[in-house]
């Protein structure tokens, strides 16, 4: 318990409301900005802003713990990227968002599709309870997974052989538990709201596991604010390679940044993604293979898992990830 209150805690509870400032700021911004008439000068803004609310956080935070700072800078960066993702989509779109459905989009969802939010509501009680049973049975079995990985470490004194199932447990609550108890509460009340990550484990392909399976909100945000602006201009698979660039950029913000070290190692992850998908892409006979074959499945798991603790460096597992069980 020290160990996790010395890397998720502040120095001081004003901290705490000196970093939810910006991203509660981004609530009024964007909103805003989707008003300019020029669309030039709105996505100058927008990103303007991202990178200024982002790097606020991170020096006013520099002297806390990494875990806290991880917390405070992904949700500063979550909620200005939806400030650009709604002045593509309300600009060039044409979505219409009253201020109350753009608070309930981008406060309150974190799904990048701010037309869900502006369509008449549709209450249906009966897939919003399966999403919320869905998410509250894979919320319990993540639990018991960081359960198991704390029984690992004190049993064998490493975190490094807690930590495939630690990373596994902390996904399952929060990726496929509460996201999913999240969008069963927001069909029931009427908005078409989905799950964020669909049956990552069937995908055959990189191509298909980062295009429709993993993070979808991270896809839709790459599509509407990277791909939607640069793939005309620089061509589909040059806007594919921009995109894992910038994937690869805002999880260096999300991972080497809280804790101050590791910087670079993220964003080669991200690359040889790039990389990867491209040939997959390129080599027509390849990509068929592995949707024909069990091979696909393999291919996805060595690519993802094998190069995993360049994404997940040292610095970042210690500084954040491991003090949940206790470890540091």
């Amino acid at each position: 318990m020290e160990n996790l209150v010395a890397a998720y805690w502040p120095a001081s509870t004003s901290m705490i409301a000196l970093v939810l400032a910006f991203p509660y700021a981004s609530l009024i911004v964007g909103y805003f900005l989707t008003r300019i008439p020029s669309l030039g000068l709105a996505r100058i803004l927008a990103w303007s802003w991202v990178l200024g609310s982002f790097f606020a956080v991170e020096r006013i935070s520099a002297a806390e713990p990494g875990g806290f700072r991880m917390l405070g800078m992904c949700y500063a960066l979550l909620l200005a990227m939806k400030v650009v993702v709604a002045v593509e989509d309300v600009k060039v779109s044409k979505v219409k968002l009253s201020y109350g459905r753009w608070l309930l989009w981008a406060g309150l969802w974190p799904g990048m599709r701010p037309e869900i939010f502006s369509a008449d509501r549709e209450p249906d009680s009966q897939e919003g309870f399966a999403l919320i049973l869905k998410g509250i049975i894979r919320s319990i079995a993540g639990a018991l997974l960081i359960g198991f990985s704390r029984f690992l470490y004190v049993e064998t004194e490493s975190a490094a052989a807690a930590t495939p199932t630690l990373l596994v447990g902390v996904s399952l609550v929060l990726h496929f538990g509460s996201f999913n108890v999240l969008a069963g509460l927001w069909r029931i009340y009427g908005f078409k709201t989905y799950t964020l990550f669909p049956h990552p484990l069937a995908s055959k392909t990189l191509s298909e596991f980062w295009g429709k399976r993993w993070n979808l909100p991270f896809t839709e945000m790459c599509q509407s604010a990277v791909n939607k602006p640069l793939a005309p201009v620089l061509g589909r698979n040059v806007g594919a390679m921009a995109a894992f660039l910038y994937s690869g950029i805002v999880h260096e913000f999300a991972i080497s940044f809280p804790v101050q070290e590791g910087y670079g190692l993220p964003l080669l992850y991200f690359l040889i993604h790039g990389v990867l998908i491209l040939c997959e892409r390129k080599l027509k006979g390849l990509k068929e293979f592995l949707r024909r074959t069990r091979w696909g499945h393999v291919w996805c798991v060595f690519w993802l898992a094998g190069p995993m603790m360049i994404l997940f460096h040292p610095a970042f597992l210690k500084g954040v990830l491991w003090p949940l069980i206790g470890a540091s």
